[in-house]
């Protein structure tokens, strides 16, 4: 009998947790572009930094970046419209 007790239990915070979650606002998604600043870049006209001693660099210059790809967004997340 408990163990009933306890699948209802599960079931009822299941659905009150999924009502009451945030929806997502996410509105004309696109994929992300090699453009994007958010990976090294090699450039001739970037300047190279000189440094001494320990140093974050935020945009590395360098000469090769892994097997990049971006694919296209094909389907939708399923939220309402």
């Amino acid at each position: 009998m408990i163990m009933w007790m306890w699948i209802v239990l599960y079931v009822a915070m299941t659905l009150v947790s999924s009502l009451l979650r945030p929806k997502p606002t996410i509105q004309n998604a696109k994929p992300g572009t090699i453009g994007d600043k958010d990976m090294p870049i090699a450039s001739q006209s970037t300047p190279i930094p000189v440094v001494f001693g320990t140093v974050w660099i935020t945009q590395p210059n360098v000469v090769w970046w892994g097997n990049l790809r971006v694919t296209a967004i094909r389907r939708s997340s399923g939220g309402k419209k």
